[in-house]
């Protein structure tokens, strides 16, 4: 299976969400921030968004085939004033986790 993953907006890697799945083993600091556009060619079988921004905003590029799901989480970009920020970002990594076994348990 081939995994993409794109924004409707692009802002580079956050220090803390690179820094957050580091804490869990996974190193990210290569990685690309896309954008949705880059995608327009591929027919996707699931759509996923994961904001609800995304939701309201993402573009209908997908094939009419295509599952979309939507499951809202904490956008990452937008947790600055935060007093524990790494538990933030950490909170978020892990019901991104649990949403991901979930969906592979029911799909796959």
């Amino acid at each position: 299976a081939n995994i993409f993953s794109a924004g409707i907006e692009t802002h580079g890697l956050n220090e803390n969400a690179v820094k957050t799945m580091k804490r869990d083993g996974i190193d990210i600091s290569s990685y690309n921030s896309n954008n949705v556009n880059e995608y327009n060619n591929i027919n996707f079988d699931f759509v996923i968004t994961v904001c609800d921004n995304a939701n309201e905003s993402c573009p209908l590029f997908f094939s009419k085939n295509s599952i979309r799901i939507h499951q809202n989480f904490i956008d990452q970009s937008k947790i600055i004033k935060s007093k524990n920020i790494l538990k933030d970002f950490d909170n978020c990594r892990d019901e991104i986790k649990k949403f991901s076994k979930e969906f592979k348990n029911k799909f796959f």
